[in-house]
């Protein structure tokens, strides 16, 4: 597997930081030597803090994407597939996950970071409701996923509703009532 760019070691970095300490700490010097990079690489590839945080945004919109494009794929449905990652990528600590906390520390400061997180939510609720035909259910699944993730990632994960995810997801997805409309319409005839 090929080293990661200084661009992105930059990044990770950064992140690491935010996670780890919070704003108040993050210092050009301190993700520079958390990179493992001279101040002049780092600033060849972000020139200040603000473009540390542009770069940490653009990545955060990227991976959702990437996500989002892996749900569309996913053999279980788009439903599934965000249920079961809202629980797992907390625990397994996945990119996604890292990107977003590191955001998440910096909600309160930046109205970029708010905005960028409510437009992945939206993008999220968009292609849940393509899925099951129910902006009403696509809403309650973001609602129940942000939950999920909640829990993960304060390491208490709902093993009961996860073991229940195959009725789960039929219940929101709306394939429970359509196949019991469709077993009563079958008996009627």
């Amino acid at each position: 597997m090929p080293r990661p760019s200084s661009h992105e070691l930059i990044l990770d970095a950064y992140e690491s930081l935010l996670i780890d300490e919070g704003y108040s700490s993050v210092t050009l010097n301190e993700v520079a030597r958390r990179a493992r990079v001279s101040k002049g690489g780092l600033l060849y590839n972000f020139g200040s803090k603000d473009a540390l945080l542009t770069g940490m945004l653009e990545r955060l919109h990227r991976r959702a994407e990437e996500d989002r494009e892996a749900a569309r794929g996913f053999p279980g449905g788009v439903v599934r597939y965000y249920l079961q990652t809202s629980a797992s990528d907390a625990l397994t600590n996945s990119p996604l996950h890292r990107t977003l906390v590191a955001a998440q520390r910096l909600v309160l400061d930046d109205k970029r970071v708010n905005d960028a997180i409510r437009s992945i939510t939206r993008d999220w609720r968009e292609l849940l409701s393509e899925e099951t035909g129910d902006p009403l259910a696509a809403s309650l699944i973001t609602l129940l996923g942000d939950g999920l993730y909640v829990q993960a990632a304060l390491g208490v994960p709902n093993r009961e509703l996860l073991a229940s995810l195959d009725e789960v997801v039929a219940r929101l997805s709306g394939q429970e009532g359509r196949a019991k409309g469709r077993a009563a319409h079958g008996a009627r005839a």
